[in-house]
C-alpha cells in the first residue's frame, strides 16, 4: 500500500503509523512471554536451573520483561498513536518523513540491544533504567528526533487550537527527556560498563524522581492522550468535559512529578523529602480521578454501546483499572500503609494492575481500532476481540488478587512478633506461605498471554483479508470537533 494517504489539500504519512503499530503487537507477544516464563520461574525456582547458564534465569530476564513490555510494546504504541492523532487533530502531514522513519529504525535497534545485553548480564541495575551508556546515548538521539518530529507537526498544524491529546503527549516527551538524561548520567569504564555520577541516597533519589515518573510520564500521561482520543472515537462522543480534561492536564503534570519520594519511605532519605513525596501522592488523586470520569463520562448518552462494542469495553475497563491503580497508589504512599506494603507482592499486585489493567487493555483497544484503518481493512471477528477481552480481564483480576493478598500475607507474617521480641515467623516460611499465589499469578498472566497471541492472529488475519475497508484518510466530524474543541468546551456536540 502507498505510504501515503491524501484528503482534500492534507496528505498523511501512515507509513511509520503502520510500523510502529505492527511492532506493538510483536513486541507485546515478546513481552508478555518472557513474563510467563518469569512467573513460571517464581512459582517453580528448579525451571531456573533447566538449562545450565545463567543467561536464562529470573535475574537476567526480569529487566528484559519490563523494558519489553514497557518501552517495547508501550513505547511503540505510544510512537504510533501520537503519530497518528498528532496529524489528525492538527490536520497536517507529519513533520520531517525521513526522521519519522529514522525513529522507528532507531527505536527497534535499542530494543534488540536491549534484548541482547540484559541476558548478558550487561546492565546498570536501575529500574527501568537499565541500558548501559552506548544504548542510553542512541535512545537520547531518537528521542531528540521524535520531539522534533512531533513539535514540528504541532508547529505546522492547520487548526488554531491544539487537541488535549497532544498537550498529554507534549508533556511525556519532554518530561522522559528530561528523566532519562539526568537518571542516567554515568562514568563509563568500558563500553558495557558505567557507574552512576551520584552515591547514596542521591543516587536513590534521583533514580526514584525516575523510576515513579517514568510510571506518571510514560505509563500514564502519555497513554491518557491516547485515551482522550480513542474513547471519543470509538463511542462517537466529543469528550464529556474539555475544561476538565484541560484541568487534570495541568494538575497531573504539576504533581507528578513531586512524587517519587514515597518510594524511599523509613530510608536514609530526609524526612521532609520522604513526607512530601508523600503529601503530593495524596494530592494526586484528585487530578487523577478527574481524567478517569471525563473519559468514563464520554459515554453519557450511549452507555449502550457496551453491550455490543468489545474494542469500547476495553477502553472503558482499562479507565476504570486507571482509577483503582490511581486510588492504591496514593494509599499505599502513607508511611504507615507503606510500612506494611513496600517490598511486598502488594506493590507487584498495584504496578501490575497500572500495567496491564490500564496500559495493555488502552493499547488494545486503541490498536483494534487503528490497525483496520490504517490497512484499509475490515475488523476479521468482533467476536476475537470479545473472547480477548475477557482473558486478559480474569487473566489481570486473577493476577492482581493473587499479589494483594500474597502481599498483605507477607507483610504480616515479616513484622509479626512474638512477646519476647523474636520474630514468630523466619523468611523461608513466608516464602513457603507465597507459593499458591505465585502458581495463581502464573495462571492469570498466562491467560493474559493467550489473549495477546488471540490479538496477534485476529491482527494478522485483518492485515492480510481480502475485504477491503476504508482508509481512513478523511477527517470525519468528531475530528474536527476534537481539533476544535475550546469552541463552546462542554456543549455536548453530537458525532455522525
Amino acid at each position: 500500500m502507498d505510504s501515503t494517504t491524501s484528503s482534500g489539500q492534507n496528505t498523511y504519512n501512515y507509513k511509520v503509523v503502520r510500523q510502529f503499530a505492527i511492532m506493538t503487537i510483536v513486541w507485546g507477544v515478546v513481552g508478555m512471554l518472557v513474563g510467563v516464563i518469569i512467573a513460571a520461574q517464581l512459582a517453580w525456582p528448579w525451571l531456573n536451573n533447566i538449562i545450565d547458564v545463567p543467561y536464562f534465569t529470573f535475574g537476567r530476564l526480569r529487566p528484559l520483561h519490563t523494558n519489553a513490555v514497557i518501552f517495547a510494546f508501550g513505547g511503540s504504541a505510544l510512537f504510533a498513536t501520537s503519530y497518528y492523532i498528532v496529524q489528525r487533530t492538527c490536520h497536517t502531514r507529519l513533520f520531517a518523513g525521513g526522521l519519522a522513519a529514522f525513529t522507528f529504525w532507531g527505536w527497534q535497534l535499542v530494543i534488540v540491544l536491549a534484548a541482547i545485553s540484559f541476558p548478558l548480564g550487561i546492565t546498570q541495575s536501575k529500574e527501568y533504567a537499565e541500558l548501559e551508556w552506548p544504548i542510553d546515548l542512541l535512545s537520547t538521539v531518537v528521542w531528540v528526533s521524535y520531539a522534533i518530529v512531533f513539535f514540528g507537526t504541532v508547529l505546522k498544524r492547520r487548526t488554531s487550537h491544539i487537541y488535549v491529546a497532544n498537550w498529554f503527549f507534549a508533556a511525556f516527551i519532554i518530561t522522559i527527556a528530561l528523566l532519562h538524561i539526568f537518571n542516567n548520567l554515568a562514568i563509563p569504564v568500558s563500553m558495557s560498563k558505567s557507574y552512576s555520577a551520584y552515591a547514596g541516597v542521591q543516587d536513590a533519589m534521583v533514580q526514584w524522581w525516575y523510576g515513579h515518573n517514568a510510571v506518571g510520564f510514560f505509563l500514564t500521561a502519555a497513554f491518557l492522550g491516547m485515551m482522550y482520543y480513542f474513547i471519543p472515537k470509538q463511542a462517537e462522543r466529543p469528550v464529556y468535559s474539555y475544561r476538565l480534561s484541560i484541568v487534570h492536564f495541568w494538575a497531573l503534570i504539576f504533581t507528578y512529578i513531586w512524587a517519587g519520594p514515597h518510594h524511599l519511605h523509613y530510608t536514609a532519605l530526609p524526612d521532609w523529602t520522604q513526607s512530601l513525596g508523600m503529601v503530593m501522592s495524596l494530592i494526586l488523586l484528585a487530578p487523577s480521578w478527574g481524567g478517569m470520569i471525563n473519559g468514563i463520562m464520554t459515554l453519557s448518552g450511549a452507555w449502550d454501546k457496551l453491550r455490543s462494542d468489545p474494542i469500547l469495553r476495553f477502553l472503558i475497563v482499562a479507565v476504570s483499572f486507571y482509577g483503582m491503580s490511581t486510588f492504591e497508589g496514593p494509599m499505599m504512599a502513607i508511611k504507615t500503609v507503606n510500612a506494611l506494603s513496600h517490598y511486598t507482592d502488594w506493590t507487584v499486585g498495584h504496578v501490575h494492575s497500572g500495567a496491564l489493567g490500564w496500559v495493555a487493555m488502552v493499547t488494545f483497544g486503541s490498536m483494534y481500532y487503528l490497525i483496520p484503518r490504517l490497512f484499509g481493512r475490515v475488523l476479521y471477528s468482533l467476536k476475537l476481540v470479545e473472547i480477548h477481552f475477557w482473558l486478559s480481564t480474569i487473566g489481570v483480576v486473577l493476577y492482581i488478587t493473587a499479589m494483594w493478598v500474597s502481599g498483605i500475607m507477607q507483610g504480616l507474617m515479616w513484622r509479626a512478633a512474638n512477646s519476647d521480641g523474636t520474630l514468630t515467623y523466619s523468611f523461608v516460611e513466608s516464602v513457603q506461605a507465597m507459593h499458591p499465589y505465585y502458581v495463581t499469578r502464573w495462571l492469570g498472566r498466562t491467560l493474559f498471554f493467550i489473549g495477546m497471541l488471540v490479538m496477534a492472529y485476529h491482527i494478522f488475519k485483518t492485515v492480510t483479508s481480502s475485504e477491503k475497508g476504508e482508509v481512513n484518510d478523511k477527517i470525519p466530524d468528531l475530528d474536527n470537533v476534537l481539533a476544535s474543541q475550546k469552541h463552546h468546551p462542554d456543549k455536548p456536540i453530537l458525532a455522525h
